[in-house]
């Protein structure tokens, strides 16, 4: 049976992608190296919950702690392991962090990026479905936002980082025959989102009364997607990568929220009423995010299927058990 390769696979969308490919009955190794950049406990508890599913499913996961820029760590794992295609989602994340501290989102996002690469076509693996992001869009004025659109002008280190990694995953794939598909994620949020991100920030605030950051006058537009849809569709792109030797797709839901209309969503679902901490809108945050899911649809059969209201009362409701366990 195939044999997957998550790297950042204790990480919010990692640990969801690894449960579900497990559910379809294939084994997976994880490699992750625990950035202070939140708790380890969040991580540990979500391998705990992915070793549960695999003993469950009868299949094999193997928890790999290193990081992707030791290309020793990665070398050996290639030559223990029989590795059928790789899930590139570490990376050194947020938008706002990257504008103070530039040089180390270079170092781990596009070093990484290069030494997985290098060690994977030194190993024989063929397949590398490549996480980017919306952010490389940066304040296109167009929308929605399309794959063929100009992106050359990224505000902020990460989104800079996402946009040279895939201009490397192009690189390999004209040079070494290489499938690579990088897909563009859209705010995902869901159950283990990371607890710096708006959501989850927002949740547990309100529900203390405590006051939230918000940012600008409150116009700034997301398309969030829920985190099932987006792994759905992760998936699938590892299939599309057999017969493609490179692409760039966008998944999103393609639907947009106000921050104002999301604060709102929130407080409607925990029953209480925000507190607003007005701050000035953040250099390198965009105005507005929305995917064109088109070609998506075409390419992968991609449809989310959770609506926002749907998935913040399914957010909300992860929220509550965890604060009972």
């Amino acid at each position: 049976m195939p044999q997957y390769l998550i790297t950042g696979g204790a990480g919010f969308i990692g640990s969801h992608l690894a449960e579900s490919l497990l559910h379809k009955g294939h084994n997976v190794v994880s490699i992750d190296n625990f950035d202070p950049f939140y708790a380890k406990e969040i991580k540990e508890k979500n391998l705990e919950q992915i070793k549960k599913t695999a003993s469950l499913c009868g299949l094999d996961f193997h928890d790999i702690r290193g990081d992707i820029r030791d290309s020793d760590t990665l070398d050996s794992l290639f030559q223990k392991y029989k590795i059928d295609g790789i899930f590139h989602l570490a990376a050194k994340a947020g938008v706002r962090p990257s504008i103070d501290d530039p040089v180390s989102y270079w170092d781990v996002n596009c070093k990484g990026a290069a030494c997985v690469l290098e060690s994977a076509r030194k190993a024989g693996v063929s397949q590398v479905v490549f996480a980017s992001s919306s952010s490389v869009y940066g304040n296109c004025k167009t929308a929605p936002f399309s794959e063929d659109m100009f992106v050359g002008e990224p505000i902020s280190a990460y989104a800079a980082t996402k946009r040279a990694d895939e201009l490397l995953c192009y690189n390999f794939s004209h040079l070494y025959n290489m499938h690579t598909i990088c897909i563009r994620y859209f705010t995902v949020y869901g159950p283990r989102q990371r607890p710096d991100l708006a959501i989850h920030k927002f949740s547990k605030l309100i529900a203390k009364g405590c006051p939230i950051p918000f940012y600008g006058d409150g116009s700034s537009e997301r398309d969030y997607t829920f985190v099932t849809d987006i792994v759905a569709g992760t998936i699938r792109a590892m299939t599309y990568a057999e017969k493609c030797p490179y692409d760039i797709i966008n998944l999103g839901e393609s639907n947009t929220i106000s921050l104002s209309g999301l604060v709102g969503l929130i407080e409607k679902e925990l029953g209480k009423k925000a507190v607003l901490d007005k701050k000035p809108f953040q250099p390198g945050d965009v105005q507005r995010t929305w995917a064109d899911i088109t070609k998506a649809k075409k390419l992968l059969g991609y449809k989310p299927g959770v609506t926002k209201e749907q998935g913040i009362k399914k957010f909300i409701a992860w929220i509550k058990e965890q604060e009972k366990a």
